[in-house]
């Protein structure tokens, strides 16, 4: 896996991403693990294939609240963290390989990762509850993890509505724990590849009249 370092959500970020599964679609690709891929995941091979015969990134403007509040908040929560973990978070960039790659909120040394979600209180909360990682990103995570071929994640969700000392939740997962869940994206990613060559094919050989 090769690592570029560059601005997220710049030209070039983009860039990297087209025509690759990325980590925070993993989520969508995993669904329904052990049987045939949901609608999303069928859409999201469109995509991914019209990417690929294009050369070309899909247009990414589409932005609902929760993800403009996490773009605004997101230096908040780094800043927090680096301040009680007592480290510094590096550029996450871009790790990319031939079809899968994945943007890391941040790095962490040599061997840590950060994914940092702002949330809303409830979903904090439960996190809180949880003692453990959003089960909405569960993949997301372990597949940066791997992508990067780090030793570590931390998974963080901040609130900035929670009271001063409990605005941010961290929980570590740690690859050598994680191997069942690596060969499960190993597999499901050589079926995804599939979804994508097959839409490719029906693409440019469709006719159209």
């Amino acid at each position: 896996m090769k690592f570029y370092d560059v601005e997220q959500n710049t030209d070039a970020w983009y860039a990297l991403r087209s025509g690759r599964l990325t980590s925070s679609k993993l989520p969508t690709v995993m669904s329904n693990i052990g049987k045939a891929f949901g609608e999303p995941a069928k859409k999201y091979a469109v995509a991914v294939a019209v990417e690929q015969i294009t050369g070309q990134p899909m247009p990414g403007g589409y932005q609902n609240e929760h993800m403009a509040r996490g773009h605004e908040q997101e230096p908040l929560a780094r800043m927090l963290y680096e301040d009680e973990m007592f480290c510094e978070v590096d550029n996450g960039g871009f790790f990319g390989a031939d079809f899968v790659g994945c943007s890391p909120d941040g790095l962490i040394g040599d061997d840590g990762v950060i994914e940092i979600k702002s949330v809303i209180p409830s979903v904090h909360f439960a996190s809180l509850k949880r003692q453990g990682v959003d089960p909405a990103y569960k993949w997301q995570c372990i597949g940066n993890l791997k992508f990067t071929e780090r030793k570590w994640l931390d998974f963080v969700s901040y609130c900035a509505d929670f009271p001063e000392g409990k605005k941010l939740f961290r929980y570590r997962i740690l690859a050598d724990e994680l191997q069942d869940e690596f060969d499960m994206i190993d597999d499901r990613v050589l079926e995804f590849q599939s979804l994508v060559a097959e839409t490719k094919k029906l693409i440019l050989q469709a006719k159209y009249q």
